[in-house]
């Protein structure tokens, strides 16, 4: 039609755009007044589109009525999406960085109940993947096991030191907590799984100062003292060794907030947690404590001589030191044989290295890999082939599935399907891993695709814990490292889901412009281009805004179905200067390999190879395997780690570096205490003694080294075991200075400190055991949960230090 008139491509796109314009004329002033001028042409309706001039010929028009006709349709779909099998239309909602995702749910959910009644009858909304019940679920019971450790803490005081000062001793908790969060909210922070985590973390630790300043206080009231004295006393006499102390702990977590890269900011919140809660301890321990003693502390009834105050207990401890102080080299000797068989122990018999530690995932997902230039119903219908497999798992609460047209470049580009599942309860269903390995039995026979099973990501870490950037002065050079490279990890196995962003082998049509046969005829390669759209996607030459819509809707100028064939490329026509001439009279068409996006690292052309691992296999040790075995590079070819393995290295690093501070933060403190080398190192030396506790801790509940959270452990355990050798070598000192021998001192400093060491380091463990043992405690309701999946930042990390 368009060539019995006589329009050509360009003459149509221009006429339509320029008649489909809102001009501002500007304005005319009269003196009397001001006017505003506008010409408005802005296509409103479809029946203004009909009535566009596409060619003047004489007094005659034509219309764009005249040579073709409307035809409202969707566009061309670039994928589907299904809900539990029925065909839905999916709005995925994300918060944005640092909002509240509880609070950001609420407001979704009020804009459904809003909008419920303007919904036509018949359809349904649902919300799934949901993840602020999973975010509430985790802060239950993050709450539950602050709350659980606080009660274990109280038991443990009452029981050893009385109703009264245990009921003093235990309001310094909620009274270092509430002053804690306050200033955590004073300086923007949010009240996240992390900043509870760090909570329970410095739960037992928050009362060691106000242990021993109560128990010393205990001491002097049972010696006939008057509470005001007593505490008073107290106060003053353990004010430098608790100062000390809590310096020491804070020493060790200053490092930790100036940690770099995404790993720090996701980290930051526990050091600054856990040093805002120790000070507010502090202050609790040496102000709050000692008033509240002074003001309600009760008289003993009977001053009592130092010899009474020794338990049976404390005998047995005097006596057991007492005989190894009389061989000292001995003892000593004897613990550095055990804590050198545990580094040996460990070295040989460890569970490798891991980054950072796995949870129990409440979702997963399924990658459907299809290589192909298939329509977009032909992947559809490729993924319902997988999604019919899956429908029936009852331990599937939704499943949501999508499929592109094209692959999706953020998943890989030979990704034409999405599975995503939310699963049922944890205590409701087998492991996730068994589900995902049930759900590859299931699909394993299906040809031409493969699958990849994702867990839920948790953490900061993202992606495949392998990623390799293979770099090249050509691409050539890059593909041939890279198809080495894949060889040799199907050769040393324990890799999967092996891919690559290499260009996918495909074949594209081209279409081949004579320039010059092409300009005999008065056309180019654009009037060309435009023509070939009418086969495509068609030619856009307006769009315009319907009535009652808020999105504009593309105009196209498109072959009728029937008519959009390959063959039909040689049947185009184009209006010329010589009338309508064949586009085959300059154009060609030809097969060639697809050409995909080239990427390139530090102006390099680079591609990035990735791989996760199987079952009881680690990345850390693959790695290595890997680059042992792989052949030499050649010139010009590097192979660069990056993704969770240059994270990990990244984070390792630092930590060292943070150790090696906190140490050297923790030695100045303690020569100023001390004022003493030999005694700071004496101090100190309880660190590497802690370290082979984690190392045996790690052993026995058969966990890899986790680098984040074990790593972080270990520093901050170093701060926390050496406040009871600072309270120790400080009696130690003061009986020193009274008269006694090194040896008499030592007995008596052990004996007269036995019990605020015990109990210190007691409350301490006890307020991470519902943690490591998995019990959740809902004092509540009250029920108890065993087998309680851990919240990411506690998987690792605890479980060494109540060993230690």
């Amino acid at each position: 039609m368009l060539d019995s008139y006589g329009v050509d491509f360009e003459t149509l796109f221009n006429r339509v755009s320029r008649n489909n314009r809102l001009v501002a004329a500007g304005s005319l002033d009269t003196g009397a007044g001001r006017l505003a001028l506008k010409v408005p042409g802005v296509i409103e309706k479809l029946e203004d589109v009909m009535k566009m001039p596409v060619k003047v010929d004489g007094d005659r028009v034509v219309t764009f009525g005249d040579v073709g006709w409307i035809h409202p349709t969707f566009k061309d779909p670039q994928g589907f999406a299904r809900i539990d099998g029925q065909p839905a239309l999916v709005l995925e909602v994300a918060k944005r960085a640092g909002a509240n995702i509880i609070a950001t749910i609420e407001s979704v959910n009020e804009l459904f109940d809003e909008a419920d009644g303007l919904l036509p009858e018949g359809l349904k909304v649902t919300t799934i993947m949901d993840q602020s019940e999973m975010v509430e679920s985790l802060l239950s019971e993050l709450l539950n096991n602050v709350l659980t450790a606080v009660v274990l803490v109280l038991i443990v005081i009452l029981a050893a030191m009385g109703l009264r000062p245990a009921l003093m001793v235990g309001l310094t908790i909620p009274g270092a907590f509430l002053t804690g969060i306050l200033l955590i909210w004073a300086i923007g922070f949010t009240l996240n799984m992390v900043v509870l985590f760090a909570l329970i973390l410095v739960a037992g630790m928050l009362v060691d100062g106000a242990i021993v300043v109560s128990e010393l206080a205990d001491r002097h009231l049972r010696q006939g003292q008057t509470p005001h004295d007593a505490w008073t006393n107290a106060a003053s006499r353990m004010s430098w060794p608790v100062i000390a102390s809590t310096a020491t702990t804070l020493a060790v977590f200053v490092p930790l907030l100036f940690w770099p890269g995404v790993v720090g900011e996701f980290m930051k919140y526990l050091p600054a947690t856990v040093i805002l809660c120790l000070l507010a301890s502090l202050a609790m321990a040496l102000v709050f404590l000692p008033t509240l003693g002074g003001v309600f502390g009760a008289r003993s009834g009977r001053a009592l001589s130092d010899t009474e105050l020794i338990t049976y207990g404390g005998r047995l401890y005097r006596t057991l030191l007492a005989r190894l102080l009389t061989r000292p080299g001995l003892t000593l000797l004897v613990a550095l044989l055990l804590m050198a068989l545990t580094y040996t122990a460990y070295a040989r018999f460890n569970h490798g290295v891991e980054f950072f530690p796995s949870v129990e995932p409440d979702s997963a997902q399924i990658l459907v890999h299809s290589r192909g230039d298939f329509s977009a119903r032909e992947n559809d219908a490729i993924v319902q082939r997988v999604e019919a497999r899956l429908t029936d798992m009852s331990e599937i609460q939704a499943l949501y599935a999508r499929s592109f047209a094209t692959g999706n470049q953020q998943l890989g580009a030979d990704v034409i399907g999405v599975l995503q599942f939310q699963l049922t309860d944890w205590h409701e269903r087998r492991p996730a891993s068994d589900i995902l390995a049930d759900m590859a039995e299931r699909t394993a026979d299906i040809p031409g695709i493969e699958l990849e099973f994702r867990e839920q990501e948790q953490g900061p870490a993202a992606g495949k814990p392998i990623v390799l950037e293979v770099g090249a002065t050509t691409t050539e050079q890059a593909e041939r490292a890279v198809a080495s490279l894949r060889r040799t990890m199907n050769e040393l196995g324990g890799f999967r889901d092996i891919e690559d962003d290499r260009s996918l082998p495909g074949v594209e049509w081209r279409v081949r412009v004579d320039r010059e046969a092409a300009a005999r005829f008065g056309t180019d390669v654009t009037t060309i281009g435009s023509a070939v759209q009418l086969l495509t996607n068609g030619l856009q030459v307006a769009s315009y805004r319907p009535a009652g819509v808020d999105d504009e809707v593309d105009i196209r100028v498109r072959l009728p179905e029937g008519s959009r064939t390959l063959d039909q490329l040689d049947r185009l026509t184009l209006n010329t200067s010589r009338g309508q001439v064949p586009i085959s009279n300059f154009v060609s068409i030809e097969p060639a390999p697809k050409v995909s996006t080239l990427h390139r690292i530090d102006g390099r052309r680079a591609i990035t190879l990735e791989a996760d691992v199987t079952e009881g296999t680690s990345p850390d040790e693959r790695l290595r395997a890997l680059t042992d075995a792989m052949e030499e590079l050649p010139d010009g070819v590097s192979v660069q780690v990056a993704g969770e393995q240059e994270d990990q290295q990244e984070a390792m690093t630092f930590l060292m570096t943070a150790f090696l501070v906190a140490v050297c933060l923790m030695a100045l403190i303690l020569v100023t205490q001390f004022n003493s080398l030999y005694q700071t190192l004496l101090v100190l030396s309880a660190i590497i003694f802690s370290t082979a506790g984690v190392l045996l801790g790690l052993l026995v509940n058969g966990q890899p080294f986790g680098i984040v959270m074990v790593g972080m452990g270990i520093i901050a355990l170093a701060g926390i075991v050496v406040n009871n050798n600072i309270v120790l070598i400080d009696t130690f000192n003061q009986l020193r200075a009274e008269g006694l021998s090194p040896s008499e001192a030592a007995l008596q400093a052990g004996g007269l400190r036995l019990r605020p060491v015990l109990l210190t380091a007691v409350t301490t463990v006890l307020g991470l055991m519902p943690m490591v043992l998995e019990i959740n405690v809902d004092l509540f309701a009250p029920r108890l949960g065993l087998g309680a999946p851990r919240p990411n930042g506690g998987a690792s990390s605890p479980a060494p230090s109540p060993a230690a």
